[in-house]
């Protein structure tokens, strides 16, 4: 049994409110336990220089946390002039997930920006942001579909994360921050809904870990993947979102 009295392979209670922002083409509250992130998509009918005049599209993603998301006061990054290299390796890694289920020539010129601002961060952040951008991005592109005809419906696949770790010789699936900060390892999982993994960020805190470890690990984030997918399912099904073909 682990200090807030979840079993190993327990994720925390999730919970989600659809559209708290009403000028965002896409937004939702999710709330993974104590961890809260704001996750709103925006739709700019333009794309960066780089993709201009090929047909496709663009998803990005930016990533905060409020300056008393944590236990004491952080300074924000614009006093401090530049995003620090922790914010800018999230920020990236939320962008690059949520790509592997966009279809970007289906898409056409426009760029979604999904932006995951943190107003309380109790472990988990990252993984939360994506599961949540996630919903706002499909919130987006539903809404976008009602004036858009397209030939492709451009999200292609469900999509969502979740942190594992070893904690005293335990795999433990969702680390709260207490648990994160002790582990001899962490890592993080991005799984689309077919299966496939789109990305596996681990680490050996303390410690080298044994294969045996890293299947164990794999295997529970699945799991727990498998079930945040259930949730996102019923969650859109509700509000009468589609998710199209499979990316080829």
């Amino acid at each position: 049994m682990r200090a807030d009295g979840r079993q190993p392979d327990e994720l925390r209670p999730f919970k989600v409110t659809l559209q708290p922002n009403k000028y965002a083409e896409g937004s939702v509250l999710i709330e993974a336990g104590d961890t809260k992130v704001l996750c709103t998509a925006s739709v700019d009918e333009r794309v960066p220089p780089f993709l201009k005049g090929q047909g496709k599209g663009w998803v990005t993603a930016e990533y905060a946390m409020l300056p008393r998301a944590t236990q004491s006061r952080n300074q924000r990054e614009s006093i401090k002039g530049k995003q620090v290299g922790r914010t800018m390796e999230i920020q990236r890694l939320i962008g690059r997930a949520l790509r592997s289920v966009v279809l970007l020539d289906a898409l056409g010129e426009r760029t979604i920006t999904i932006d995951c601002d943190v107003l309380q961060a109790d472990g988990g952040t990252r993984t939360t942001s994506i599961t949540g951008g996630f919903l706002a991005l499909a919130l987006a592109i539903h809404k976008l579909s009602g004036t858009v005809s397209f030939a492709r419906y451009p999200l292609a696949d469900f999509l969502a994360s979740v942190s594992v770790g070893v904690l005293q010789e335990q795999v433990l699936l969702d680390l709260n921050y207490e648990e994160d900060s002790k582990a001899k390892v962490d890592m993080n999982v991005v799984m689309t809904g077919a299966g496939s993994f789109v990305e596996v960020q681990g680490t050996g805190e303390e410690s080298p870990f044994s294969r045996a470890e890293l299947d164990g690990m794999l295997g529970l984030a699945e799991q727990g993947i498998r079930q945040l997918i259930a949730w996102q399912k019923d969650t859109l099904g509700d509000a009468g979102i589609r998710i199209g073909e499979a990316k080829r």
